[in-house]
């Protein structure tokens, strides 16, 4: 023991200059997380003392939620497959595409595609609202009845068919974050060499170039990048809302484990049964990092 204590001793002037993360870490991150952990088993509204109710909200919220079991889960799974994955797809091939430009195109471009993603919020009232306004002088309307492909106003964002997919292209849009920035860095920062060793192996096209070489070599951009796109997918709540105006969504369309927890949290105060849906989200998206981590991760021999 007094050997361990000594090894500890001797990395002292280490922990001071980890300190502020592991602090930071702590206060915002580990105790909240801790803690609406321990809430989830309680029933706390907010103005009463809590009252420990055991695994009776996540039982009610797996067996009777029928808001949850046919709107949130299903809208949540559907969004995060179509955002997640699609989003993921894009931003690597806009990379690569990106990357093949001169240096002065390649960074007008990048800011082109990543600007959308720092002003996403006012973009959609300045941008998507008017475009996809359900009257004759919404933009996108007003267009296609120009052209004569539909004869009435479409309720682009209030029709319950239409709001979810309103709201994946919109999400699309501005996906072009962090995570594409890190695959452009990650296309870029492979070694030139390896190209013309493939070449000399028998590689003979740029798809080729792609699947040997390019995705090997930025296995730790990407899986930065496919953890950003699974934690933008499912934290995606408001979008909805924001789009149709109206809490809840029109028929509960576009209402997704984010508004659930919106739900029971701000507007009934139910702090411990809001507690257990996050919990459960937080556990979706763990299971799916861990996914991530499986494809992208690396391996003993790599």
């Amino acid at each position: 023991m007094n050997t361990f204590w000594k090894l500890v001793w001797s990395y002292r002037l280490s922990y001071l200059f980890i300190a502020p993360f592991v602090i930071c870490f702590t206060l915002f991150i580990f105790i909240p997380v801790l803690l609406a952990a321990l809430l989830s088993f309680t029933y706390f509204n907010a103005l009463e003392p809590y009252r420990f109710v055991g695994w009776q909200n996540y039982l009610y919220l797996m067996s009777q939620d029928l808001i949850f079991l046919k709107n949130a889960l299903p809208n949540t799974i559907k969004f995060a497959l179509a955002v997640g994955p699609g989003g993921y797809i894009a931003s690597f091939i806009l990379a690569w595409l990106i990357a093949q430009l001169p240096n002065y195109s390649r960074t007008l471009y990048a800011l082109v595609f990543y600007s959308p993603s720092l002003a996403a919020g006012a973009a959609m009232t300045v941008i998507w609202l008017p475009l996809l306004s359900g009257d004759r002088i919404g933009h996108l309307n007003n267009f296609l009845l120009n052209l004569g492909v539909i004869e009435k106003p479409v309720l682009w964002v209030t029709d319950p068919k239409l709001l979810m997919g309103s709201m994946i292209t919109l999400t699309l849009w501005s996906s072009m974050g962090v995570g594409f920035l890190a695959q452009l860095a990650g296309v870029l920062g492979v070694n030139r060499e390896l190209y013309e060793a493939g070449r000399i192996d028998g590689i003979k096209s740029r798809l080729q170039e792609i699947w040997y070489i390019t995705i090997p070599s930025m296995k730790p951009q990407m899986l930065f990048s496919a953890v950003m796109a699974i934690v933008g997918a499912f934290k995606a709540g408001e979008i909805g809302q924001s789009l149709s105006g109206q809490f809840p969504t029109p028929q509960y369309s576009g209402h997704v484990l984010m508004s659930h927890i919106q739900d029971y949290g701000d507007v009934r105060f139910e702090m411990g049964y809001a507690s257990a849906i996050s919990v459960f989200l937080l556990v979706m998206m763990f299971m799916a990092n861990k996914f991530s981590h499986k494809l992208f991760g690396s391996r003993g021999d790599e």
